[in-house]
């Protein structure tokens, strides 16, 4: 055999290699082979090996795999006209392979223009108490939205949350007093009920000791021995006024006698 001949064979046999490796496809499990043939949509398949016809058909893979899409920081006015810079983070799957190649071209840079466009729509129709204090119901709203703009290509948006949220430095100081503030009045009303309490308690201690006059004997006993316990030089007595009600009913009715 001549080497022209077997030059002749090397290169066909070349060529049959290269048209059998182009017709064998592996896909991954979490991947699916979209398949054009002609230009025509024949189908999503995989995972696994699979042959195409080679020139005629065409594959394009699409991972199926949740996907995390940042959310680039955003300032926007809010609907009470504070301004604040807010980001954010979406989680997202294809769920349709060949609606996310058919039906618009780049599936991940439309889903985060939707992304930003939906979250400056939302927030600049919340209040900024809104935005800090109920974040849930803004996250189930921003993915609701986004999920339904998203479905005709065969995307499923499953969660989006808001991440940050950056206020300017004079309301971080107006949020400031106002916290402190808010912290004085509970005080003042702790404080207030405290008392009220205290009184109401006060009031029913007199109420038993003005009908018990034993009651107000064993309380003078007590703080005779609660003055005792200290270390004083001098120590002070307290008397009842009852003690010497009897000497000074006596002293009045001598007077009267006198005055007689």
């Amino acid at each position: 055999m001549d080497p022209q001949s077997i030059f002749t064979i090397v290169i066909v046999l070349f060529i049959l290699f290269s048209i059998l490796r182009s017709a064998i496809k592996i896909v991954t499990e979490y991947e699916r082979g979209v398949i054009f043939r002609l230009g025509r949509v024949v189908g999503a398949k995989g995972p696994g090996l699979f042959f195409i016809i080679p020139i005629v058909d065409q594959m394009v893979k699409v991972d199926l795999r949740v996907v995390t899409l940042d959310i680039p920081t955003q300032e926007m006015i809010t609907k009470d006209n504070v301004t604040v810079k807010v980001n954010a983070v979406c989680y997202f799957r294809v769920m349709d392979a060949v609606a996310a190649v058919v039906q618009v071209a780049n599936y991940l840079m439309a889903t985060q223009q939707i992304a930003q466009t939906t979250l400056r729509s939302v927030l600049g129709q919340s209040e900024l108490d809104e935005l800090l204090s109920h974040r849930d119901k803004i996250n189930r709203q921003l993915q609701q939205i986004i999920d339904e703009q998203t479905e005709p290509w065969g995307i499923k948006v499953s969660i989006v949350e808001v991440k940050d949220v950056e206020l300017p430095q004079s309301m971080q100081r107006a949020m400031a007093r106002q916290a402190e503030a808010e912290r004085e009045k509970r005080a003042k009303i702790i404080h207030a009920e405290g008392e009220l309490q205290a009184s109401r308690e006060l009031a029913e201690a007199a109420r038993v000791m003005s009908t018990q006059p034993g009651a107000l004997q064993l309380r003078y006993l007590q703080t005779l021995t609660e003055i005792s316990a200290e270390n004083n030089s001098t120590i002070i007595f307290p008397l009842p006024i009852e003690v010497f009600r009897g000497v000074l009913e006596t002293s009045a009715s001598q007077r009267n006698g006198k005055e007689a």
